[in-house]
């Protein structure tokens, strides 16, 4: 039977940290929701003695969580503590969070303080903190750098003090996997009480192993991990919550282990993290990553159309992900060109899609990233010559907060030059209105986006609309740098696509 793993986020305190993640009391509400949300044991509200806004922020997440438990960070100087029961009081389940340093290092350079001092000044905290709320964590900072005896005998001494929870940080990030086993062994061996207390780790990944030490301490009796959204925290950041999570869930061969995450909320609260920190998720970043489910080698992408579980160790829509993202580029084979001009609604025969695949690679030996429009300007210009009875020739458009959208448009149809003008309820719906106007076409507006290729002020925006006629839709895209010409180029195109199909040329 599985041991539950619990697990204890510190985006809002620890996560906070990374430079330039900063947050306001409306933002780290919005995150202690979401994280809520995804379920998480613990939610560390932040560090109420270090700021008015921190303390209010976390008595603010400590009112609002109903099922998650709100823990506050403190020194132990007993003012931290009872400034953040303060804040935390107000949770349906509080938690107070104490630390000082117990490395030599530590001590000698930071704290100036003899072991046996750090000893009874984390003992007195301690049991201070458990007059105040029953639900007490001691960390022991920079852990993994200290004495082991020197350790072992403080995290006895909290123990009998009275702390339910006891963390070991690697604050540095400097243990190596199988020196970090050993270590959890020797505490799991010497320290009395241990077995009655919830043993926790805090890696951080300054070498990359924030990830690999908390498993491995989860194997050698760990059953609480410390970790962030997305990884982040001071300096290389922390362990991230979602490689944990899902390593636990896809390797339940070896980790016999379950948390209540539920997993399909991770890409969310990883995005929603992102957008409010600023802090951007690198493309190849696991589970979470744009390239995390994106495949652009042929062969791979041969055997995840053949296959997913060729490529895939698990599915995108476990971590809420839509779907696993086919990126068509130079090293893309025949099978997937052939699925994506299926999927793009349009039949073609061997020949035509050789074809279409020759011009494809070609492209794909110049351009970067190939869009779907670049596939189907190939497919219906190219390959199947799709004849463009309507043309954009001119589009003017006024509008404004105290102007009636007008739209003044000239086109070429069937070789012949006709221009009107129409009026609308904003730019694009009389641009709309007015290209309906002159083609004297019954297509019903279904769906109407626009997505920006690149960024910045002069970025190129790109239109798709879907259009219905008579049971039959067809979509149109266009790009420019101004939206209403792009809106205009993919209504035109999607026009045309329309009347090539009413002639029943291709299957779409």
């Amino acid at each position: 039977m599985s041991e539950l793993i619990k697990i204890f986020d510190t985006t809002l305190r620890d996560g906070e940290q990374s430079p330039g993640a900063t947050m306001n009391i409306a933002e780290k509400v919005r995150i202690a929701e979401q994280l809520e949300k995804l379920n998480v044991d613990v939610i560390e509200a932040g560090f109420p003695i270090s700021s008015e806004g921190d303390f209010e922020a976390v008595k603010e997440i400590a009112k609002k969580m109903k099922r998650s438990q709100v823990a506050a960070l403190a020194r132990t100087h007993l003012q931290d503590i009872k400034r953040a029961w303060e804040a935390v009081r107000f949770a349906k389940y509080p938690r107070i969070h104490t630390f000082i340093a117990t490395s030599d290092i530590h001590l000698k350079y930071k704290l100036h303080l003899s072991r046996q001092q750090v000893l009874k000044e984390a003992v007195r905290a301690v049991r201070y903190a458990k007059r105040c709320c029953d639900n007490v964590e001691f960390s022991a900072e920079d852990a993994t750098r200290s004495d082991i005896d020197f350790l072992c005998q403080l995290l006895e001494k909290v123990i009998e003090a009275g702390a339910t929870t006891i963390n070991i940080p690697d604050t540095v990030g400097y243990a190596i996997p199988s020196e970090f086993e050993k270590f959890i062994q020797t505490i799991q061996r010497n320290v009395r009480g241990i077995e009655k207390v919830t043993l926790s780790v805090h890696c951080h990944n300054d070498l990359g192993l924030a990830v690999a030490n908390s498993l491995i301490a989860v194997q050698n009796g760990a059953r609480q991990v410390e970790c962030t959204i997305n990884g982040i925290g001071e300096r290389a950041g922390n362990a991230s919550l979602e490689e944990i999570v899902m390593a636990i869930r896809t390797r339940n061969d070896l980790l016999q282990f379950h948390t209540r995450i539920i997993p399909k909320h991770l890409f969310a609260t990883s995005r929603l993290i992102s957008k409010i920190t600023g802090m951007v998720i690198q493309p190849n970043k696991a589970v979470v990553g744009a390239n995390a489910f994106a495949h652009q080698s042929g062969i791979h992408q041969d055997g995840i159309l053949k296959e997913k579980l060729t490529y895939e160790i698990m599915t995108p829509e476990s971590v809420g992900i839509p779907k696993t993202s086919i990126v068509l580029g130079k090293l893309s084979g025949r099978h997937a060109f052939r699925e994506r001009v299926k999927d793009l609604g349009y039949r073609l025969s061997e020949a035509e899609l050789e074809l279409a695949f020759k011009r494809f690679k070609q492209l794909a030996d110049k351009k970067r990233d190939i869009y779907d429009e670049d596939i189907e300007s190939i497919v219906v210009e190219e390959v199947l010559r799709v004849p463009r009875r309507f043309k954009l020739i001119y589009l003017n458009v006024v509008a404004g907060n105290v102007t009636v959208p007008t739209a003044t448009v000239q086109m070429e149809i069937d070789g012949q030059l006709m221009q009107e003008a129409g009026f609308g309820d904003g730019p694009v719906d009389a641009t709309f209105k007015t290209i309906k106007k002159i083609t004297r076409t019954k297509s019903k507006l279904l769906q109407f986006a626009i997505n920006a290729i690149t960024s910045g002020t002069e970025a190129q925006g790109e239109v798709t609309v879907k259009l219905e006629e008579k049971g039959q839709t067809v979509i149109g895209q266009g790009a420019d740098t101004d939206v209403i010409v792009a809106s205009a180029k993919a209504y035109i195109n999607a026009l045309n696509k329309m009347e090539f199909k009413k002639q029943k040329l291709v299957g779409m």
